[in-house]
């Protein structure tokens, strides 16, 4: 077999449509448009996945990608009226209240205590988050109320206080020696001058 021997298979290549060229062709008039509609138009027809105005099989799908969902932080609430139940002077933690079965043992989550309910038990209460309230419950019961791995406000008010603070100095600085060099220098005697003073 020689190059110019070779062919391809049959019916594999099919000659192009010859459209408009008279009634008897079979593909004039409408060219095998069929008659009027949005298909028969020039640039007509639909985009792909159009389904007619029905929902689309893309925004049928479950959504998969990127999300924020794991990043935000959950915290597992309890109120201080469910605290009551225990013994005075007990350390509260989120572990002591997964055993009792107050909250779901969750990893990841933090505990927040809310003021619901009514506490007259002296406990240390170990918390991510406090409301107002519960705070001044547990305090006014005689406990104590334990912030953990939270940030306190104020140590990041006094950082962002220092960061401010420290180009207004350079400021300061820059104004005191711009006035320095402006004042006239001391103006050195002559020779005349000198002679003059010794005379006197």
């Amino acid at each position: 077999m020689q190059l110019h021997d070779l062919k391809p298979p049959r019916n594999s290549r099919f000659s192009r449509k010859r459209l408009g060229c008279g009634v008897g062709s079979g593909l004039g008039k409408t060219s095998g448009r069929g008659h009027k509609g949005q298909n028969s138009r020039s640039g007509g027809g639909v985009r792909p996945g159009f389904e007619g105005g029905q929902t689309p099989l893309y925004r049928r799908l479950p959504r998969r990608g990127f999300s924020n969902a794991r990043y935000t932080t959950i915290y597992e609430v309890i109120n201080v009226g469910d605290l009551a139940k225990f013994k005075k002077g007990t350390e509260i933690t989120a572990e002591l209240l997964a055993q009792a079965g107050l909250i779901r043992a969750s990893r990841g989550s933090k505990l927040k205590v809310l003021g619901t309910g009514e506490i007259s038990v002296a406990l240390t209460v170990k918390a991510d988050r406090f409301s107002k309230s519960a705070e001044s419950k547990i305090t006014a019961a005689g406990g104590t109320c334990e912030m953990i791995n939270v940030v306190e406000e104020k140590e990041v008010k006094k950082t962002a206080k220092k960061v401010a603070e420290k180009p207004v100095e350079k400021k300061e600085e820059v104004k005191e020696t711009a006035k320095t060099a402006k004042k006239p220098a001391g103006k050195k005697e002559t020779k005349k001058e000198s002679e003059k003073s010794e005379e006197k």
